[in-house]
């Protein structure tokens, strides 16, 4: 690279509209870590399935605050992924909650479309993915 060469400026995923994503994504990874923790270390003989699944839930989450904040192409790609793995996640333990209730003997984060957090969980990826999409468009135009 020569001295008259920029480096390419990585593209700022936390402006505007994406700031509030970082916010909510910040507080439900303390929220499902949080509840999974304690019913894990506590009660995980109750329903070893629905604590997990919240745990990975929070890992999910985590992983898309940190790509938000970190920002660039890359991350950004890496967030729409997961965005669109946490949607397929909540409509299936969504749907799985409502099929077959006798399953999960305690909640998910995502049972029921995330009834429980005020349907955020089925939301939130919803919003991140259209917000990651535009953050492309202004990025490339």
């Amino acid at each position: 690279m020569t001295s008259t060469e920029e480096k390419p400026r990585r593209t700022r995923l936390i402006s505007g509209p994406g700031m509030l994503l970082v916010w909510l994504y910040g507080v439900m990874v303390v929220g499902a870590v949080s509840r999974s923790a304690v019913q894990i270390s506590t009660e995980f003989d109750k329903a070893p399935l629905a604590y997990s699944l919240s745990a990975v839930a929070g890992l999910v989450y985590g992983f898309i605050t940190y790509s938000l904040v970190r920002g660039g192409e890359t991350a950004r790609k890496a967030a729409l992924v997961c965005c669109a793995a946490e949607l397929a996640g909540v409509l299936t333990v969504g749907t799985w909650t409502l099929v077959e209730p006798s399953a999960f003997p305690d909640a998910t984060v995502w049972s029921d479309y995330g009834m429980g957090y005020l349907f955020i969980p089925v939301l939130l990826p919803l919003s991140a993915m259209y917000w990651l999409r535009k953050a492309r468009t202004t990025a490339d135009g």
